[in-house]
């Protein structure tokens, strides 16, 4: 055993070379890049809301058009009526159907980006 105070081992220690490790930040985007199980439950999110948008407007379409025939089949020899109402009654309903469809597509993509996107 060394005696000696000048033969006896001293550590050296000094602040950590490397800092705390860090934490694996969650992203989304990458989720539905690789394809994972929590990336395709984001994307079926997104299709399921589009589809509700597509079938909602179809649903109006469909209560607007579909009472149309019978409306005409009670009303015989009213062609000029017919064509007034194909013509120009339905041309307003339909143009504001189609411009709250595509409102409510980009909406629900906008607030899919924003839960995709890197806050």
């Amino acid at each position: 055993m060394p005696q000696d105070p000048a033969e006896r081992r001293v550590t050296v220690t000094g602040p950590p070379r490397r800092g705390p490790r860090p934490r694996a930040y969650y992203r989304p985007r990458t989720e539905i890049d690789e394809q994972t199980t929590l990336g395709h439950t984001y994307v079926r999110s997104l299709m399921r809301t589009q589809l509700r948008a597509a079938l909602t407007g179809f649903a109006v379409l469909a209560l607007l058009i579909g009472p149309l025939p019978l409306l005409f089949a009670a009303l015989p020899g009213a062609r000029r009526l017919e064509w007034a109402v194909l013509g120009f009654a339905l041309y307003a309903p339909l143009v504001l159907l189609a411009r709250w469809y595509v409102r409510r597509a980009e909406r629900n993509e906008r607030d899919f980006v924003r839960l995709v996107e890197d806050r």
